[in-house]
């Protein structure tokens, strides 16, 4: 059985992941930076990708990448 996995990605306003050094505003924090800025949270799974729609708060997106774990470990 392979293992899933399953993380929050921050992500830029077109939806890319965002791996660039932010503020806590989700500005970059370095001006000449390539970096749009954070804008949102992606629940992202190994198995499905992209699991429900971006959050907006990392708070948000953690219960959610949570809940998701949980399903693949009911089907066990």
């Amino acid at each position: 059985m392979a293992r899933n996995t399953v993380r929050v990605e921050p992500r830029h306003a077109d939806n890319s992941p965002c791996h660039h050094a932010v503020k806590p505003s989700g500005r970059p924090r370095d001006p000449q930076s390539p970096c749009t800025g954070r804008t949102a949270y992606a629940v992202v799974c190994s198995e499905h990708g992209d699991v429900g729609a971006p959050h907006h708060l990392r708070v948000l997106a953690d219960p959610a990448a949570t809940a998701h774990r949980q399903e693949h470990r009911a089907t066990r």
